[in-house]
């Protein structure tokens, strides 16, 4: 693995992890993108209320939104394929792929 791009849905800032009502699951996937990170993962992270011109020059993202409207978000891209739509990486897949790039 040697990139990881994230579309978010509109949050109120780049990671969602401010505000009252955080989604639990926010924290988890930044931490894991962080550690991705240390192992030398390219991560890029796009949120749909700050960086919408990130969604409409991509033409897959363009389409899925197109197509399927928001709710299709979050889109994981991992090596330019798409591998999760409408859905963040469970824990387990996170370690995963944390394990994966351990050794690389």
């Amino acid at each position: 693995m040697k990139a990881i791009i994230v579309y978010d849905p509109a949050m109120c800032c780049n990671t969602g992890i401010c505000g009252p009502d955080v989604n639990p699951m926010l924290p988890r996937v930044a931490g894991m993108l962080a550690q991705l990170k240390d192992h030398g993962v390219h991560v890029e992270r796009y949120n749909l209320a700050q960086q919408p011109l990130a969604f409409a020059q991509n033409g897959e993202v363009r389409e899925l939104l197109d197509r399927e409207g928001v709710a299709v978000l979050p889109l994981i891209f991992v090596d330019g394929a798409l591998v999760l739509k409408g859905q963040y990486p469970d824990q387990e897949m996170g370690k995963q792929w944390i394990r994966e790039n351990a050794g690389e």
